[in-house]
């Protein structure tokens, strides 16, 4: 065991040393680009926001960019705190398979699950994520875009409801989950009921009818959003919910979880596992919701990576209410594998340095602030994936 992690600023107490051995489960994250990015495409990735940055030192002038600067540049030959401009020349003088090698070999993850929904032509799959790492790939299901898929077919309104189920139950048949991002299209204060077959078939032609003449197909009608997730729910499997922070395509404001508490009480009866995704800046009340419903789970992956030096205070507040065994490792990184090794390398920082205040305090145990990293890092994921 490591007594001094690479990323360890002082000399590292129980944990830290700890966390730098156990291989990450990273239970929600997404595939990295394939090749070299672009100026604007890298400047546009390093940021949640799809308003692109106008230069190189706007995009970086942020935690994460900061953040980069100092962890990632050493990966990549440079000194720490290398300016934006050597950054990127010597990032495009690697190559992105040489990047994607050294950055997400460092991670320390073990096991990533790959939610391709989104632009998933432009990144590495799940059989591409586990050639470039090495590691273990499970895949999630992002249901929206199964629906349209099934709406891109040339599907009847009154075989819509049939035809996604039965797409669906062919694509998650070897996947350990299914995502919604219904938080993106209506928000999260949606009528927690599955409606009616004929109002899902008169919203379904209402829908096609738009696909048909536009070739756009993106779902956005409430009565269809809340049909697929009940329909979703029929197969029993981990359910994922984008919450919180996210591009401006979503009204953060209608993202609060509590918005789902009859959702979540529906699904504790079905005995559906729900796991919160971000929670930023609802990770209270998330964490709220964890102690509440047995069935509900929250990672703060996603804005560990974007806080960059503020991430422990978000990893600490997550730690206030939920119990110790429903909170998850998450990167959500995408596209970029800084992003996806930030999100393990701040982890591991921010959670190291909290459970080492607890233990030099007197708080808590060594070995209890061991047991809960361990679980954090990785055995909480597979207990509530059921793959333990």
């Amino acid at each position: 065991m490591s007594t001094n992690p690479h990323w360890a600023v002082a000399p590292a107490g129980p944990v830290s040393s700890a966390l730098e051995e156990i291989g990450l489960v990273d239970h929600h994250v997404h595939g990295v680009v394939r090749e070299n990015p672009s100026l604007e495409s890298f400047t546009n990735m390093i940021t949640e926001s799809d308003r692109t940055p106008i230069s190189l030192d706007e995009a970086l002038n942020t935690q994460v960019g900061f953040a980069t600067r100092r962890w990632v540049a050493p990966l990549l030959d440079l000194p720490q705190f290398a300016s934006p401009a050597e950054y990127f020349a010597r990032r495009i003088e690697l190559g992105s398979d040489e990047v994607n090698r050294r950055l997400l070999g460092a991670t320390g993850i073990d096991h990533y699950f790959i939610e391709t929904g989104y632009r998933g032509d432009e990144i590495y799959n799940p059989a591409g994520m586990a050639e470039v790492t090495g590691a273990q790939v499970s895949e999630v299901i992002r249901i929206e875009t199964i629906a349209e898929k099934v709406a891109l077919s040339g599907v009847s309104a009154a075989d819509f409801s049939s035809a996604f189920l039965a797409q669906l139950q062919q694509d998650v048949a070897h996947a350990v989950g299914v995502k919604s991002i219904v938080a993106y299209r209506i928000g999260l204060d949606f009528e927690a009921s599955d409606p009616s077959a004929r109002e899902v078939e008169i919203a379904a032609g209402t829908w096609l009818k738009e696909v048909e003449s536009t070739g756009k197909s993106r779902v956005s009608d409430p009565i269809l959003l809340r049909h697929l997730i009940y329909s979703a729910a029929s197969l029993k499997k981990p359910f994922q919910f984008h919450i919180g922070f996210g591009d401006p395509d979503l009204n953060l404001h209608r993202c609060d979880p509590l918005l789902m508490t009859d959702l979540i009480r529906q699904f504790e009866a079905l005995d559906i596992p729900i796991l919160l995704l971000h929670t930023y800046p609802f990770q209270r009340n998330a964490g709220y919701l964890a102690q509440m419903f047995r069935n509900v789970f929250m990672d703060v992956g996603l804005a560990i990576n974007y806080a960059g030096a503020r991430s422990p205070a978000i990893i600490a507040e997550s730690l206030e209410l939920a119990p110790f065994h429903k909170i998850l490792f998450s990167s959500d990184a995408w596209g970029l594998p800084e992003l996806t090794y930030l999100g393990a390398l701040l982890y591991r920082r921010g959670l190291g340095e909290l459970l080492d205040s607890f233990v030099a305090r007197g708080d808590w145990s060594a070995k209890d602030a061991i047991a809960v990293a361990t679980a954090i890092s990785r055995d909480n994921a597979l207990a509530a994936y059921g793959l333990n």
